[in-house]
């Protein structure tokens, strides 16, 4: 059976909470996504400046083409997203822009040369790079960025403002620092060298017997600088690298207060980035700085007159649109204000209720509905020029054609002598199946004419064998295997038309005889 947890385990595990959400709300966070688009490359760079900015960025922020950058801006607040790192792509460059919100600065660069995550572990012979590495921030290291000017001064503060800050004065946890970013200012090229390494501290002293042995002439095969080796991998320890733990450090004999050597490797991406300008705002206040375009102060000076000018007509409108929506909105209310006096003239005197508050009482269920008129079956003839169907107009009369009578129309009664062919007599009678009761189907006549089935003058009954005017008859026993007077198979329609024009003359001939 497990064991219970007590009182302090709980109370620590909060109190661990909530200072871990207070950190994680205070700590900068950073958007990185691409605008447009930017080819295969340029995308797996995007991903792999996402990996650098971990745990504090979206790392599976999906961008579709609808999306702005007002869409972004808006999901920021709530989200807690201090910094954008957006990256595009034009037919002669690769740019990167850094934003700070709300309000900016935004810096744009361009992205002279770079080497994905993949490229740098390929030319590594021994790579360096876990998953526990990206649970915490890497730490940022700046050199070259104390030269004189403005833009310089105002990119080192938007560098160190992207990653959270070391407080000196706390006690610091060595084991979660596992990756550095490296930013190198050139201020001969004027570019930025960005490079992205992973942390190992590993004792330094050795024994007698392994100092004897290091002391022969060898070949310097470990820290040879080949192809298959990186910058960071062919350094050697010295007092460049050494120093004195202060804590005890993950790894085999990093104790504190002994000397240990931090060796980097590069684990990527690598990139080399040109300041092009910087703008105040989103991308849409004033130049402060370009590299390549430069302006007299009389022309930035009609350039904020200009920009004043737009901003003022833009007050304008506005006001007058906001003016032009509370007029009309009074008007709305003036009207309905004069139509509820309206409403309330045509009301009767006190005492009475409104026909609004009236309940329809209805139909009573002595009174027969009220007819209606004949003047709207009159209206639909004169209109449409024919008579109204019945269920249109239940009520009104049908009008008579002026050659008919206005009598309406009565049931003619049969004489007695003719009576239905099925009465109630016929039916009850015992007789019902003999002659004497079928006299009205004796009387008739038989039909004169060609009758295949009856028996005639010219022909005999059907099934009765012999005879010259059957037309179905006449089979004999050498014929037996024939169908209908002696027809072998179906030969077509001209001998069907032949044998059915030779009967029909037979039975021309037997009408000539009785005639």
């Amino acid at each position: 059976m497990g064991k219970t947890k007590t009182k302090n385990q709980k109370k620590g595990r909060e109190a661990a909470r909530r200072v871990a959400e207070e950190t994680f709300s205070t700590v900068p966070h950073t958007f990185v996504f691409q605008r447009g688009q930017i080819g295969r490359n340029v995308g797996q760079l995007v991903l792999d400046m996402r990996r650098v900015m971990e745990p504090f960025t979206a790392r599976s922020l999906k961008v579709r083409k609808k999306n702005v950058l007002k869409d972004f801006v808006a999901v920021a607040g709530p989200l807690g997203i201090t910094h954008f790192s957006i990256f595009t792509k034009t037919e002669n460059s690769i740019n990167m822009r850094l934003a700070r919100l709300p309000k900016g600065p935004t810096l744009y660069f361009h992205v002279a040369k770079y080497a994905l995550i993949k490229d740098v572990i390929s030319s590594l012979k021994r790579h360096r790079m876990h998953e526990q590495q990206f649970s915490h921030h890497p730490l940022l290291v700046l050199n070259n960025f104390g030269t004189e000017g403005m833009h310089i001064k105002l990119m080192a503060t938007m560098f160190q403002n992207m990653f959270p800050s070391i407080n000196v004065h706390k006690v610091l946890n060595l084991n979660s620092i596992k990756r550095c970013v490296l930013l190198n200012y050139d201020p001969v090229s004027q570019e930025v060298e960005f490079r992205h390494y992973s942390l190992k501290v590993v004792p330094v002293g050795m024994s007698r017997g392994v100092k004897k042995l290091m002391q022969e002439k060898f070949p310097n095969m470990i820290f040879h600088k080949g192809v298959n080796l990186s910058e960071s991998e062919a350094e050697q320890d010295g007092d460049h690298n050494i120093t004195e733990l202060p804590q005890v450090y993950s790894g085999r004999g990093n104790m504190a207060s002994q000397q240990s050597a931090v060796r980097l490797t590069e684990i990527g991406p690598r990139m080399t980035l040109q300041l092009v300008k910087i703008v105040e705002g989103m991308g849409e206040g004033k130049v402060l700085y370009h590299s390549f375009v430069s302006k007299t102060e009389e022309e930035l000076q009609e350039i904020l007159k200009r920009k004043e000018a737009r901003l003022k007509e833009k007050e304008e409108r506005k006001r007058k649109q906001e003016q032009n929506i509370a007029l009309k909105k009074e008007k709305r209310d003036q009207n309905k204000k004069r139509s509820l006096e309206g409403i309330k003239r045509k009301r009767p005197q006190e005492g009475q209720v409104s026909d609004d508050e009236v309940e329809d009482p209805g139909i009573p269920e002595d009174q027969a509905p009220a007819e209606e008129s004949e003047d709207e079956a009159e209206y639909y003839r004169q209109a449409v020029g024919e008579e109204p169907d019945q269920d249109m107009f239940p009520s009104a009369k049908r009008k008579r054609g002026p050659g008919k009578s206005p009598i309406p129309f009565k049931k003619r009664k049969l004489s007695p002598g003719k009576g239905p062919p099925h009465n109630k007599k016929s039916f009850k009678s015992p007789d019902r199946g003999s002659k004497d009761g079928r006299k009205r189907f004796g009387d008739r006549k038989p039909l004169e004419g060609r009758n295949r089935f009856r028996k005639s003058e010219g022909g005999k009954k059907f099934g009765q064998k012999g005879g010259k005017g059957s037309r179905f008859a006449g089979q004999k026993k050498r014929d037996a295997g024939k169908k209908f007077g002696g027809q072998k198979s179906f030969k077509g329609r001209a001998v069907m038309k032949r044998q059915k024009g030779a009967g029909g003359k037979k039975d021309l001939k037997h009408k000539k005889e009785k005639n």
